[in-house]
């Protein structure tokens, strides 16, 4: 058996073991921005593309080597990490720690859920832009497959507790859940979460119950 079946049978049987213990891996997430097609050219230049540094845990996500710095009324943060590929709506992901240092108040929202949200200043090397919003702190959230949300018996739009062990364990409520074909099993929190309960990358999450199921999709 060559190496790459040998990872991929590895693969299926974490995959296994996780969906039976109902636990997850859990990633800290660090602030970041998601730029529409027309804010990265503002940004970075008439026809410019995202360069890939890294890819990313979810398909086809990649940390680009692009950087730009957040502009607040109290504060800066510079060298804040673009992800790509360009969508349709620039998005702006904080802590709420960073809210503080730039002197705004970003709401608790799940991601696309920009309405209302806070306004922020961005500078690029060949340009600004102010959004009237679109600064968010992430809400805590889980990525699964189609197949892990019926391996968990979970569907999309679901919101589950989900258990952490350690010296600061702690139980997270409010995680909601998104499935979907194009996904692979990951909950996300950002660094205050993550600092405040000593979880690093690859930690294990064990959903516990399930506070609410989405009516909308029946699940």
């Amino acid at each position: 058996m060559d190496k790459e079946k040998i990872r991929d049978l590895v693969k299926e049987i974490v995959k296994d073991m996780l969906q039976k213990a109902k636990q997850v891996p859990i990633a800290a997430s660090n602030r970041h921005i998601h730029l529409s097609p027309e804010h990265v050219e503002r940004l970075f230049g008439r026809g410019y593309q995202l360069t890939k540094l890294k890819v990313l845990s979810q398909p086809n996500q990649f940390a680009a080597k692009e950087t730009v710095t957040l502009i607040g009324p109290r504060g800066k943060i510079p060298n804040v990490r673009v992800i790509g590929p360009a969508r349709g709506n620039t998005q702006v992901e904080v802590s709420l720690f960073d809210g503080f240092t730039l002197g705004v108040k970003p709401p608790i929202r799940n991601s696309g859920d920009l309405k209302g949200s806070e306004s922020i200043t961005i500078q690029g090397p060949r340009g600004q832009i102010t959004i009237k919003e679109g600064l968010i702190c992430a809400a805590r959230h889980i990525h699964m497959h189609t197949s892990d949300g019926e391996a968990f018996g979970v569907a999309d739009g679901d919101v589950v507790q989900v258990k952490v062990d350690g010296p600061r364990g702690t139980i997270f409520s409010n995680v909601l859940i998104r499935v979907s074909p194009k996904y692979k099993l990951e909950m996300h929190i950002d660094l205050d979460e993550a600092n405040a309960a000593n979880i690093k990358n690859g930690y294990l999450g064990e959903i516990i119950a399930v506070e609410s199921r989405n009516q909308v999709s029946g699940g």
